[in-house]
């Protein structure tokens, strides 16, 4: 029998190959990879410095010196401002109804485009387009669309001279409104996608057993796409806690702006220069979504485990 050959390693050739391939791929990745961290981690940590100074980036400063370092006071300033705990209530209440809406209609679509009829490819095309375009350019439109003059929202629904984008008690369902509209197609591809997934067989053996409409709903599909219903939730939640685009779009940034936390970071840290204050404002803002991101993703897991 013939011995196989083996390169100067004492390796198989096949095995020194397949390492030598593996180490170019690692090569290759590794400037990527260096210039990831340098766009995403150097700055996350460089704010985390700032937020605990009294620094700001609009001060020259002398080459060598250190921002003056106030330790934890721009945290305790924040958590004991009443108007900050105004603004994160807003901003729940935001996130409450516009992600609630889209869960709703999203699902809702699925459901719909789930039976298959003429003209389904095109609804279907014409539902996601929203999804596609960028969201300032959605917030200038529904700005627009929602002009107290010439908008045709207040037209169509008879409304008379309401002014949507500039009235500080009715702007925010002015946002939600966009933001459902542009963001429904989201939850509706992940829950056909759910819904694809569901074994005819068990809506077979339900038929056979007289189950009503109601309990193939509550104990096939639900369960079923719930798990996909619950990342379609988690990035959801995170994308409007911290919205920023749309009410750029839609209000502006002035007095008569949603009191929502992303103005305020984007106030705080660009237009007062107070670059510390922002920083230590913005890691408030990770903490909590970080903090909510988990609590779903802890009952995502639940529900994988279920199944």
């Amino acid at each position: 029998m013939k011995k196989n050959r083996k390169s100067g390693s004492g390796k198989p050739p096949r095995l020194a190959n397949s390492m030598k391939e593996t180490n170019f791929v690692r090569i290759c990745i590794l400037p990527t990879i260096i210039l990831l961290i340098l766009i995403n981690i150097v700055p996350l940590l460089s704010s985390l410095r700032y937020s605990f100074t009294e620094y700001t980036a609009r001060k020259l400063t002398v080459p060598g010196e250190n921002p003056l370092f106030i330790g934890n006071e721009n945290y305790i300033n924040l958590l004991t401002d009443p108007s900050v705990w105004e603004r994160f209530t807003t901003t729940a209440r935001y996130v409450i109804l516009s992600v609630g809406g889209e869960m709703i209609l999203g699902f809702s679509f699925a459901l719909l485009l789930q039976t298959k009829f003429k003209g389904r490819g095109i609804i279907q095309t014409l539902l996601v387009l929203p999804m596609t375009m960028s969201p300032v350019i959605v917030g200038l439109m529904w700005k627009l669309f929602l002009d107290p003059n010439w908008g045709m929202f207040n037209y169509l629904l008879g409304l008379g001279r309401v002014d949507w984008a500039q009235d500080p008690n009715i702007n925010l369902y002015a946002i939600v409104m966009a933001d459902i509209w542009m963001w429904t197609p989201f939850v509706m591809l992940l829950s056909l996608a759910g819904l694809s997934a569901v074994p005819q067989s068990l809506y077979e053996a339900a038929e056979v057993d007289r189950a009503s409409g109601w309990f193939k709903f509550t104990r096939i599909t639900l369960p079923m796409v719930s798990p996909l219903l619950m990342i379609a939730l988690i990035f959801r939640v995170m994308e409007a806690f911290k919205v920023f685009d749309l009410p750029m779009g839609i209000t502006g940034t002035g007095a008569a702006a949603p009191p929502l936390i992303s103005i305020k970071l984007y106030k705080d840290t660009f237009l007062t220069w107070k670059t510390g204050y922002g920083s230590a404002l913005g890691y408030i803002v990770l903490l909590i979504v970080v903090a909510i991101t988990s609590i779903f993703v802890k009952y995502l897991n639940k529900a994988k485990q279920e199944d």
